[in-house]
């Protein structure tokens, strides 16, 4: 890992990144005329359309979830999401246009998820973005989800508050635990990630085992949900009490090791479950809150480990961005800058988070990271294929540094 973060900081030094966040700025006011994106997602359960455009106005979201049709799979079940996003995609099309107010001919390029994700999922997004712009002759740009999910803060953070290149950013979502150096917005690279599941995956597990009822916003925002006081005649103190004694009884996984394990967490805890004879209300709550403190715990553990990697290096990081279905957690937000706090009490690091509703998947951050390709005149052809497993390092290697030039492109 020494040998790793030292040539990854060679790719750009702190003054030339602290000056592309300042061209951000600078240029923000001096660019060409306002270019409109619409952009497809589908790469999971969510059918998504959004019009975007490059002055950072979002000018519709449309999100149509799919909970009703998996809840009684107990999971994601790909043929029937796959099925579900054919039959919606047309109408979050028209949906977001008419938002938007505008006609289709008016877009001036058409993005989609290009992945990773589900590729029958994917395939929708795709085929339907592909024959829209060859119909309408409009570029055409696909776009890698996790990329997108960690540059929407550049569209959300009001622009005197950007993040300073290079940050580290955690996106953390039903597929993915990664943790990442972030040297420019086209240059990330892996400082750690999950051995076995992901932290949105076992969340949603969690929520299946002690057999919690969905929400609007899936299994794993129940298990939040369930977590918090309730009126439900549970006595506070005794799920506290209880809470304290289940989070004793849960080991850290792999100490000292810059990697996640989510596995062995929800395991521990569905012992813990197992173990009681017959469970009470009090006591599964406090194994729901018992599981979601842990989780957040080896996320705060990681993060201390990285900031401390980059310290020993003399890599400045100003902000820590958090993006993903999981980062819309408020116990994971509030904890998350408590840890940071208390990590860095005199120089403050900044935590970023886009907006809840930006958080999980959506179409407006597909919109987003496409919009310095459009500007660059840096498409794809029509035929371009899904990637359903894609390496977000793969975009360090694939960037084009004569046509990329984010910041200089966007503007207000």
């Amino acid at each position: 890992m020494q040998h790793a973060l030292s040539v990854r900081h060679t790719l750009a030094s702190p003054r030339h990144l602290s000056l592309l966040a300042l061209n951000y700025r600078r240029t923000s006011h001096a660019c060409h005329r306002k270019f409109t994106v619409l952009a497809l997602e589908s790469s999971a359960d969510d059918t998504c359309a959004a019009v975007v455009t490059s002055d950072r106005k979002i000018l519709s979201n449309v999100v149509i979830k799919q909970n009703s049709y998996h809840e009684s799979y107990g999971g994601i079940q790909p043929y029937v999401a796959m099925s579900a996003h054919q039959q919606n995609m047309p109408g979050a099309v028209r949906k977001a246009l008419t938002e938007a107010n505008m006609d289709v001919t008016n877009v001036d390029g058409i993005a989609f998820t290009r992945g990773p994700g589900m590729p029958g999922c994917l395939g929708v997004c795709s085929n339907a973005a592909k024959t829209l712009a060859s119909a309408l002759g409009k570029p055409i740009v696909g776009v890698h989800h996790m990329h997108a999910h960690a540059l929407t803060p550049l569209l959300t953070t009001p622009l005197d508050a950007l993040p300073v290149f290079p940050f580290l950013t955690l996106l953390i979502s039903g597929g993915h635990t990664l943790l990442l150096l972030a040297n420019s917005p086209t240059s990330f690279h892996t400082l750690a990630t999950s051995l076995d599941e992901s932290i949105g995956r076992a969340f949603d597990k969690m929520s299946r085992t002690l057999d919690l009822p969905w929400s609007a916003l899936g299994p794993g925002a129940a298990l939040e949900q369930f977590c918090l006081p309730s009126e439900d005649g549970v006595r506070e103190e005794d799920v506290r009490d209880a809470t304290a004694t289940f989070i004793a009884q849960i080991p850290r996984p792999v100490p000292g090791r810059l990697t996640f394990s989510y596995t062995g967490l929800r395991s521990n805890v569905t012992r813990l479950l197992q173990e009681q004879e017959s469970p009470t209300p009090s006591t599964r709550r406090a194994l729901a809150r018992a599981f979601q403190t842990a989780a957040v715990r080896q996320l705060e553990d990681k993060l201390m480990m990285a900031l401390r990697q980059c310290e020993a290096r003399d890599i400045a990081i100003r902000h820590v961005v958090v993006s993903g279905g999981v980062a819309s957690n408020m116990f994971l937000r509030s904890r998350l800058r408590l840890c940071l706090d208390a990590a860095s009490p005199e120089t403050r690091i900044a935590l970023v988070f886009p907006p809840p509703a930006l958080c999980t998947d959506n179409a407006v951050m597909i919109a987003w990271a496409s919009m310095d390709r459009f500007l660059s005149d840096n498409t794809d052809d029509y035929t371009i294929d899904i990637r359903h497993k894609w390496d977000i390092e793969d975009l360090t290697k694939e960037a084009d540094p004569y046509k990329c030039n984010y910041t200089a492109h966007l503007c207000t």
